[in-house]
C-alpha cells in the first residue's frame, strides 16, 4: 500500500518550528560572536569560552535528549510534545541571552553570559532535536520526505532572510537615543514573540505516523553501539561536524570582512543605486517616514562621511538577503533534483561547487563590492539544493539503522547528529578566534588592524573553501545512493506490511 500524501497544511505547518528556531540559529551563526565582543564587551578569550563551552554542553545534551524523546509516550506522540513544552521558555531565554545587565562587573557579566547561553542552547536542543526527528516519522515515503524538507527549508530561508536582512538595521534603529545593548534586547524580543507563535503552529498541524515494526526496548548504550557500526551514520556524523563548523566560522569571518575589509565608499555607492541612502538629518529634524526608514535600512550620510555610519550593517544585510532569496528560489526549483539524480549526487556536486565559490572570494579587492554580491548569489545557487537533502539523508540513516538492527531509534540518530552539529558550531566560532589570534594577532579592541583585516580575507575564503572540499570528499564516500535508498525503503515497507502495519491516512 502506498503511504498517504501529506497535505499542504501539514507540510507548511511542519516547517514553521524550524523557521522559529532559526531566529536563534542564524543570529548565533551571523552575529553572536560579534555581539559578545563588540556589544557585551567581552575579550576574545572570554568570548571563546562563552561560545565554546555552552555549545559543547549542548552537544553532549543532544544524545540525552534523544534518549528522552525516543522513550516519550503521549497521546500526541514522541516528538511533537517537546515542541509545545519548550515554546514559552525558549522564547524568554532568547531575550535574556541578548540582554546586557547594566552596572555589572566583568566577572559577573561573564558568568551571566555563560549561564544564559547555556540555557539557550539546552532549550534549543529540547525543541529542535525532537523537531528534526519528527520529520522522520511524519511519513515513510522517500519523495514525500524530500518535499517535506523542501517546505521546511523554504520556511527556514524566509526566517534567515528576515534575520540576516533586518537584525542589524533594527538593532541600529532601536539603539537610537539609547545604545546598541538596548537595540539588541528589543530586536530579540521581537524575534522571540515570532518564535513562540511558530512553535505552536507546528504542534497543532502535524502528526506522527511511522512506527517501528517491533517495539523493541534496548538500552541507550545498545542504540549508540549500533550507530557506531552504522557506516552511513559515521560518514554523516563527521560531515555534519565540519559542515556546521563552516556555518559559524563563515558567519563570524564575513561580519568582520564587510565591516573591516570591504570599502565603505564602494558599499555606499551600491546602496545609493538601490535607493537606500539619504542626506544627513539636520539637528532636531524629524525622522523621515516609510517602511525602510522604520526598519533602519537607510544610510544617512555622504561618501566622505562614513566613519561612524551603518553602511557596513546595511550592506551586510543586503548580501544576506540576496543570498537567502537566491536559496529560496533554487530550493523551490530543485525539488525534483533528488528524484532524478539522487540525494548523494546532488549533495556532492553542491558542496564541491561551494568550495570553488568560496576560494574565488579570496580574489576580490576591497572595492570589488559588486563581485561580493555576485559571488554571494552564485554561491547560494550551488549550495541551496544541498540544504533540504542533507536532512532527508539523516532520515535515510535512521532507515538504515532499522534495516540492519530490526529496531528504529530515530531520536538517537538525530540526537547524535545534533551532537555533531552543535560541536561543529562551537568549534567553528572558536576556531575563527583561534586562527585570528594565532595567525593574525587579533585584538577585539583593534579590529581594523592590517594583520586582522588580512585574516578576515583569508578565513572568509580560503579556509571556508578547504572545509567545503573536505565535506565533498566525505559525501562522495557515503554509500547510500539513489538505488540503495529505494531498495531500503521497499524492504522496510515490505516488513511493515508483513507485521500488519498499514500507512496511517492523512
Amino acid at each position: 500500500m502506498t503511504p498517504a500524501k501529506l497535505s499542504f497544511i501539514e507540510k507548511t505547518g511542519y516547517s514553521m518550528a524550524d523557521a522559529g528556531a532559526n531566529f536563534v540559529f542564524m543570529t548565533m551563526i551571523l552575529f553572536q560572536l560579534n555581539f559578545y565582543t563588540d556589544v557585551f564587551g567581552l575579550t576574545a578569550g572570554a568570548a571563546t569560552g562563552v561560545l565554546l563551552w555552552p555549545r559543547l554542553w549542548d552537544a553532549v545534551f543532544d544524545p540525552v535528549m534523544g534518549i528522552l524523546a525516543d522513550r516519550t509516550h503521549t497521546r500526541w506522540g514522541k516528538f511533537r510534545p517537546w515542541i509545545l513544552w519548550t515554546a514559552a521558555p525558549f522564547s524568554v531565554v532568547m531575550v535574556l541571552a541578548y540582554t546586557t545587565p547594566q552596572g555589572w562587573s566583568g566577572g559577573a557579566l561573564l558568568v551571566y553570559a555563560v549561564i544564559t547561553n547555556m540555557m539557550l542552547m539546552t532549550l534549543y536542543s529540547m525543541n529542535n532535536m525532537p523537531y528534526s526527528a519528527l520529520g522522520g516519522v511524519i511519513t515513510a515515503d522517500l519523495h514525500e520526505r524530500a518535499r517535506l524538507n523542501s517546505f521546511r527549508f523554504i520556511a527556514v530561508n524566509i526566517a534567515q532572510f528576515i534575520v540576516g536582512g533586518f537584525t542589524l538595521p533594527l538593532v541600529a534603529k532601536f539603539a537610537e537615543g539609547h545604545d546598541r545593548q538596548h537595540g539588541w534586547q528589543m530586536t530579540m524580543t521581537l524575534w522571540a514573540g515570532l518564535c513562540f507563535v511558530l512553535f505552536l503552529i507546528t504542534f497543532l498541524t502535524t502528526r506522527e505516523r511511522v512506527k517501528p515494526v517491533v517495539q523493541a526496548h534496548a538500552p541507550p548504550k545498545q542504540d549508540f553501539m549500533d550507530l557506531l557500526h552504522n557506516g552511513p551514520w559515521r560518514i554523516m556524523a563527521v560531515m555534519t561536524l565540519i559542515h556546521f563548523a563552516i556555518l559559524s566560522f563563515r558567519g563570524a569571518a564575513l561580519y568582520n570582512y564587510y565591516h573591516q575589509y570591504a570599502d565603505k565608499a564602494a558599499m555606499f555607492g551600491v546602496l545609493e543605486q538601490l535607493g537606500l541612502t539619504a542626506p544627513v538629518l539636520a539637528v532636531g529634524a524629524a525622522e523621515p517616514g516609510g517602511l525602510l526608514e522604520l526598519l533602519g535600512c537607510v544610510v544617512h550620510g555622504t561618501r566622505d562621511q562614513l566613519g561612524d555610519s551603518k553602511v557596513a550593517d546595511v550592506f551586510n544585510s543586503i548580501t544576506n538577503m540576496l543570498g537567502t532569496l537566491t536559496t529560496i528560489v533554487v530550493i523551490m526549483a530543485s525539488v525534483s533534483f533528488a528524484r532524478r539524480f539522487g540525494k548523494k549526487a546532488v549533495a556532492v556536486t553542491g558542496f564541491g561547487l561551494s568550495a570553488v565559490s568560496a576560494l574565488v572570494f579570496y580574489l576580490l579587492k576591497p572595492t570589488d563590492v559588486t563581485g561580493m554580491l555576485i559571488i554571494t548569489i552564485t554561491g547560494s545557487m550551488v549550495y541551496a539544493p544541498t540544504i533540504p537533502l542533507i536532512w532527508a539523508i539523516f532520515a535515510d540513516v535512521a532507515d538504515y539503522s532499522e534495516l540492519t538492527t530490526g529496531r528504529r531509534f530515530t531520536g538517537m540518530v538525530f540526537a547524535t547528529i545534533g551532537f555533531c552539529l552543535k560541536a561543529g558550531l562551537a568549534l567553528g566560532s572558536a576556531s575563527f578566534l583561534w586562527i585570528m589570534d594565532l595567525g593574525f594577532h587579533y585584538d577585539t579592541k583593534l579590529p581594523g588592524a592590517a594583520a586582522a583585516v588580512a585574516g578576515y580575507r583569508v578565513t572568509s575564503s580560503l579556509v571556508v573553501g578547504l572545509l567545503f572540499a573536505i565535506c565533498t570528499v566525505l559525501l562522495a564516500a557515503y554509500k547510500l545512493n539513489k538505488r540503495t535508498t529505494i531498495e531500503m525503503a521497499d524492504e522496510l515497507a515490505r516488513r511493515r506490511m508483513l507485521a500488519g502495519q498499514a500507512p496511517v491516512p492523512t
